[in-house]
């Protein structure tokens, strides 16, 4: 099953992608590490997205493209995949429409991960980070056994500004602003599945669970 995953920062889309993955034996591609590794392998089109980085600008999307184009034709993603991160907009739906075209695939389902915005901002303004190893932890869901110290190395542990609840409050409403028409786009193609991501984390994996085993396109399956 060939799968797009959408939906705001911090609904568990990363998650839910890993252990589905696993569950499945595809992989989960996840744009943002794709270029991480094209860029510390050296490769072509790692460095082509390097000089635009380093120019302060957002990688072109036919550069985006590319690095998909050329992960999409990889051994392990024959039997399907579960893309994270990319298209982000209509405009790169389309173009990665016309890659699978031209790879002879196409996408199986579009699963949009939702969540109100006070889900999100009680989420992520509880998340705490290391500063010393990077190990995350949660106030709620993952508290550190001493307030403010991690268990792993003793470092501080801080709270990221993109995690502040203004900023959540900012990039959610920023991320509606942008995905609406591409998330109307996959509902008229009867491609998209909506999967609550606003209830316990383990009730959302059961349902997208179902959805990879047998649930048909466009259907949330009932918890």
């Amino acid at each position: 099953m060939n799968t797009v995953f959408l939906g705001p920062p911090g609904v568990g889309k990363g998650t839910q992608a890993s252990e589905l993955a696993v569950e499945f034996g595809i992989p989960h591609i996840s744009t943002g590490d794709i270029l991480r590794e094209e860029i510390k392998a050296g490769t072509e089109l790692g460095e082509l997205a390097q000089s635009f980085i380093d120019d302060g600008n957002l990688v072109p999307d036919q550069v985006a493209v590319d690095i998909i184009r050329h992960r999409l034709q990889n051994p392990d993603a024959r039997a399907g995949y579960i893309l994270d991160g990319f298209p982000r907009t209509v405009p790169q739906a389309e173009m990665f429409e016309r890659l699978l075209e031209e790879l002879e695939s196409k996408l199986d389902r579009v699963i949009y991960l939702e969540a109100s915005e006070e889900v999100l901002v009680r989420r992520l303004s509880g998340r705490r980070v290391c500063r010393a190893c990077g190990k995350i932890f949660h106030l709620v869901n993952m508290p550190p056994r001493t307030e403010g110290v991690c268990d792993a190395c003793g470092g501080e542990l801080y709270r990221r500004p993109d995690d502040e609840p203004e900023s959540v409050r900012h990039r959610f409403r920023v991320y509606q602003e942008k995905t609406a028409d591409l998330v109307r786009w996959y509902e008229e193609k009867e491609l998209l599945t909506r999967v609550p991501g606003d209830i316990p984390r383990q009730e959302t994996y059961e349902m997208l669970k179902k959805i990879f085993s047998d649930q048909p396109a466009g259907e949330t399956p009932e918890s």
